[in-house]
Protein backbone atom coordinates (compact mmCIF):
# COMPACT_ATOMS: atom_id res chain seq x y z
CA UNK A 1 0.00 0.00 0.00
CA UNK A 2 1.51 3.37 -0.92
CA UNK A 3 1.51 6.51 1.27
CA UNK A 4 -1.16 8.25 -0.87
CA UNK A 5 -3.40 5.02 0.13
CA UNK A 6 -3.05 4.96 3.57
CA UNK A 7 -6.18 4.57 5.56
CA UNK A 8 -7.03 8.17 7.17
CA UNK A 9 -5.36 8.47 11.07
CA UNK A 10 -2.78 6.13 10.14
CA UNK A 11 -0.21 7.94 8.39
CA UNK A 12 3.26 6.75 6.88
CA UNK A 13 6.24 6.96 9.87
CA UNK A 14 8.29 9.95 8.99
CA UNK A 15 11.68 8.48 7.63
CA UNK A 16 14.10 10.70 9.63
CA UNK A 17 16.35 8.30 12.42
CA UNK A 18 17.89 11.12 14.12
CA UNK A 19 14.34 12.88 14.74
CA UNK A 20 13.23 9.42 15.86
CA UNK A 21 15.68 8.54 18.21
CA UNK A 22 15.62 12.25 19.51
CA UNK A 23 11.94 11.68 20.48
CA UNK A 24 12.16 7.66 21.64
CA UNK A 25 15.00 8.97 24.14
CA UNK A 26 13.01 12.16 25.10
CA UNK A 27 10.38 9.96 26.62
CA UNK A 28 12.68 8.54 28.93
CA UNK A 29 11.78 5.31 28.79
CA UNK A 30 14.69 3.04 27.57
CA UNK A 31 16.27 1.54 30.67
CA UNK A 32 13.38 2.47 32.87
CA UNK A 33 11.82 0.50 35.58
CA UNK A 34 8.81 -1.63 34.79
CA UNK A 35 5.20 -0.04 34.27
CA UNK A 36 2.32 -1.80 35.30
CA UNK A 37 0.15 -0.19 32.47
CA UNK A 38 2.49 -1.66 29.73
CA UNK A 39 2.85 -4.85 31.53
CA UNK A 40 -1.18 -4.77 31.67
CA UNK A 41 -0.77 -3.97 27.63
CA UNK A 42 1.18 -7.25 27.04
CA UNK A 43 -0.66 -9.65 29.63
CA UNK A 44 -3.99 -8.62 27.65
CA UNK A 45 -2.37 -9.06 24.11
CA UNK A 46 -1.32 -12.48 25.27
CA UNK A 47 -4.68 -13.91 26.54
CA UNK A 48 -6.72 -11.61 24.15
CA UNK A 49 -4.51 -13.63 20.67
CA UNK A 50 -3.56 -16.30 22.77
CA UNK A 51 0.23 -16.09 21.78
CA UNK A 52 2.94 -17.23 24.33
CA UNK A 53 4.52 -13.63 23.92
CA UNK A 54 3.41 -10.20 23.47
CA UNK A 55 6.25 -7.29 23.74
CA UNK A 56 6.10 -3.01 23.47
CA UNK A 57 9.28 -3.07 22.06
CA UNK A 58 11.22 0.26 21.85
CA UNK A 59 14.00 0.35 18.92
CA UNK A 60 16.74 2.25 19.75
CA UNK A 61 20.18 3.04 17.84
CA UNK A 62 21.80 -0.23 18.44
CA UNK A 63 18.97 -2.57 20.24
CA UNK A 64 15.46 -3.75 20.56
CA UNK A 65 14.59 -2.98 24.45
CA UNK A 66 11.41 -4.22 25.58
CA UNK A 67 9.44 -1.94 28.00
CA UNK A 68 7.22 -4.52 28.64
CA UNK A 69 7.12 -8.25 27.94
CA UNK A 70 5.36 -11.38 28.79
CA UNK A 71 6.84 -14.61 27.57
CA UNK A 72 10.34 -13.50 27.06
CA UNK A 73 13.30 -13.50 29.38
CA UNK A 74 15.13 -11.16 27.41
CA UNK A 75 15.12 -7.96 27.77
CA UNK A 76 17.08 -6.32 24.69
CA UNK A 77 17.77 -7.75 21.75
CA UNK A 78 20.37 -6.92 19.04
CA UNK A 79 18.52 -3.97 16.45
CA UNK A 80 19.40 -6.45 13.77
CA UNK A 81 17.59 -9.12 14.74
CA UNK A 82 14.30 -7.00 15.71
CA UNK A 83 11.57 -7.62 13.35
CA UNK A 84 10.41 -4.28 14.95
CA UNK A 85 13.21 -2.35 12.32
CA UNK A 86 10.88 -3.19 9.96
CA UNK A 87 7.38 -2.64 11.57
CA UNK A 88 8.57 1.06 12.39
CA UNK A 89 8.96 1.24 8.37
CA UNK A 90 4.86 1.29 7.79
CA UNK A 91 2.04 2.22 9.55
CA UNK A 92 0.20 -0.45 9.21
CA UNK A 93 0.72 -4.28 11.21
CA UNK A 94 3.77 -6.13 9.94
CA UNK A 95 2.38 -9.84 9.74
CA UNK A 96 4.70 -12.69 9.14
CA UNK A 97 2.56 -16.03 9.28
CA UNK A 98 5.41 -18.30 8.88
CA UNK A 99 9.08 -16.65 9.50
CA UNK A 100 10.48 -19.72 8.77
CA UNK A 101 9.19 -19.56 5.02
CA UNK A 102 9.89 -15.31 4.84
CA UNK A 103 13.41 -14.59 3.56
CA UNK A 104 13.68 -11.42 5.47
CA UNK A 105 13.43 -13.71 8.26
CA UNK A 106 14.40 -17.61 7.71
CA UNK A 107 17.74 -16.75 9.16
CA UNK A 108 17.38 -15.04 11.95
CA UNK A 109 18.56 -15.96 15.14
CA UNK A 110 15.63 -15.71 16.95
CA UNK A 111 13.82 -17.81 14.11
CA UNK A 112 16.49 -20.53 14.22
CA UNK A 113 17.22 -20.32 18.12
CA UNK A 114 15.55 -19.51 20.93
CA UNK A 115 12.60 -17.81 20.96
CA UNK A 116 12.25 -19.77 17.58
CA UNK A 117 9.59 -17.17 16.32
CA UNK A 118 7.50 -18.30 13.75
CA UNK A 119 4.16 -15.85 13.86
CA UNK A 120 5.11 -12.35 14.02
CA UNK A 121 2.71 -9.17 14.48
CA UNK A 122 3.42 -6.03 15.28
CA UNK A 123 1.72 -2.65 14.60
CA UNK A 124 4.42 0.66 14.79
CA UNK A 125 3.37 3.10 18.21
CA UNK A 126 3.62 6.26 15.79
CA UNK A 127 3.74 9.20 17.90
CA UNK A 128 1.63 12.91 17.13
CA UNK A 129 4.59 13.92 15.54
CA UNK A 130 4.88 11.06 13.28
CA UNK A 131 8.15 9.03 14.19
CA UNK A 132 7.92 5.62 14.86
CA UNK A 133 9.22 4.94 18.79
CA UNK A 134 8.88 1.23 18.47
CA UNK A 135 5.92 -1.35 18.10
CA UNK A 136 3.06 -3.25 19.84
CA UNK A 137 3.95 -7.11 19.39
CA UNK A 138 2.72 -10.42 19.36
CA UNK A 139 4.57 -13.43 19.01
CA UNK A 140 3.92 -17.69 18.47
CA UNK A 141 6.17 -20.51 18.05
CA UNK A 142 3.50 -22.02 15.49
CA UNK A 143 3.05 -20.64 11.92
CA UNK A 144 -0.33 -19.01 12.49
CA UNK A 145 -3.23 -16.67 10.73
CA UNK A 146 -4.19 -13.16 11.65
CA UNK A 147 -6.93 -11.81 10.08
CA UNK A 148 -8.27 -8.10 9.13
CA UNK A 149 -9.99 -7.66 12.99
CA UNK A 150 -7.06 -9.17 14.53
CA UNK A 151 -4.93 -6.26 13.07
CA UNK A 152 -7.32 -3.52 13.73
CA UNK A 153 -7.08 -4.35 17.32
CA UNK A 154 -3.60 -4.59 17.66
CA UNK A 155 -2.91 -1.18 15.97
CA UNK A 156 -5.61 0.06 18.42
CA UNK A 157 -3.08 -1.22 21.09
CA UNK A 158 -0.58 0.84 20.21
CA UNK A 159 -2.21 4.04 20.38
CA UNK A 160 -3.60 2.72 24.16
CA UNK A 161 0.33 2.47 24.21
CA UNK A 162 1.24 5.72 22.34
CA UNK A 163 -1.07 7.56 25.32
CA UNK A 164 0.24 5.43 27.78
CA UNK A 165 4.01 7.32 26.62
CA UNK A 166 2.45 10.45 26.64
CA UNK A 167 1.12 10.39 30.20
CA UNK A 168 4.24 9.70 31.22
CA UNK A 169 5.92 12.68 29.58
CA UNK A 170 3.17 15.52 31.30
Amino acid sequence: MSASQQPAGRPMPINDEAARLKALRGTGLLDSAPDPAFDDLVSWACDHFQVPIALVSLLDADRQWFKARRGLAAQETPRDHAFCRFTIQQSLPLVVEDAAADPRFRDNPLVLGAPHIRFYAGAPIINRNGLALGSVCVIDTAPRRFGMVDRMVLAQLTVTALVTIEKRQC
